[in-house]
């Protein structure tokens, strides 16, 4: 048993990437450049970010021990948390965004989350966040029911801490 519920299906993980993938390239990405609330302007978004990330988009020039020290003690910025080894942004607009843009697009520094919101796999369930204009649950859907034919069944569920979150389960495969 994993954290969260039993083992997904096997294969199931990848038809749900391939599945948030698709979804991304064809429904959200066109939507983007027109985009009236840029994702990267959400101060409720929660970025996931590892040491060399952290540090070229905050600008950190000390060691990381040194800031670690630092963030221990209440000094570091204060919309940064650690936790396991990672570090998390949440509370302020994404500091890569810039004059409407995200300055950090095409490079290394882009954290993986910013590719995969809205509609991503998170252990075994697709999510999609109805932050997104470009979200339609139930285009989502079809296409998950399209991906996971009957046998299977799909769960479509809000999220209960997060109502703006929608999360399915595929089960019976």
């Amino acid at each position: 048993m994993r954290r969260g519920g039993p083992e997904p299906p096997p294969g199931s993980v990848s038809r749900l990437r391939a599945v948030a993938r698709e979804y991304q390239a064809e429904k959200v990405i066109p939507r983007c450049g027109g985009c009236r609330r840029p994702c990267c302007r959400l101060e409720s978004l929660v970025i996931e970010l590892d040491w060399p990330r952290l540090r070229a988009l905050w600008g950190i020039e000390e060691a990381r021990e040194a800031f670690d020290r630092r963030l221990a003690r209440g000094e570091g910025p204060p919309e940064i948390r650690a936790e396991g080894g990672m570090y998390y942004a949440h509370g302020s607009v994404c500091p890569a965004f810039r004059d409407g843009r995200c300055a950090v697009y095409d490079t290394p520094a882009k954290p993986p989350g910013c590719t995969d919101f809205p509609v991503y796999e998170d252990q075994g369930r697709l999510v999609a966040d109805l932050r997104c204009e470009a979200v339609e649950p139930d285009e989502v859907e079809a296409r998950l029911l399209a991906a996971f034919p009957p046998p299977a069944r799909l769960r479509r569920r809000p999220d209960r801490r997060f109502p703006f979150l929608v999360r399915w389960t595929v089960r019976g495969q």
